[in-house]
């Protein structure tokens, strides 16, 4: 049974760099193309839509599995930006502050910098044709 479990590691990392790509990728669409939960809009060139442009750049980048770990990077630094900003000043405990999946994204965001964007992604793609190519 363990070794179920273990083979498939690499498929499930792949689906969560999925579906955490597409949420952070509609974040950025949500601030960018003016489809904001209760019609907010943040003005252009203000911090929220600047945050908005990084997660609809890094965002895509992260769902297609290109260049993930310095897009990883970068979106933990967003995130861990997001905590400290907009929520640690309301109070240290996330349960208070809401900023709770801000940090969970930081940590896993984080994990993606040392594991990698998993089987299916451009990375791994070209990585095997560069394999190909040396043989």
């Amino acid at each position: 049974m363990q070794n179920t479990f273990n083979s498939a590691q690499p498929t499930l990392l792949s689906a969560l760099r999925i579906v955490l790509g597409l949420i952070i990728f509609s974040f950025g669409t949500a601030k960018i193309f003016h489809f904001y939960p209760g019609n907010f809009t943040p003005p252009t060139g203000s911090l929220p839509w600047i945050a908005g442009l990084i997660e609809l750049t890094l965002g895509f980048l992260f769902l297609v599995g290109f260049q993930t770990r310095i897009a990883a990077f970068i979106l933990s630094g967003l995130m861990a930006a997001a905590y400290f900003v907009a929520h640690f000043p309301k109070s240290i405990f996330p349960t208070e502050n809401g900023g709770g999946a801000a940090a969970v994204y930081c940590f896993v965001f984080l994990y993606f910098v040392a594991a990698g964007a998993g089987p299916w992604s451009l990375d791994a793609m070209l990585s095997r044709g560069r394999t190909l190519k040396t043989v």
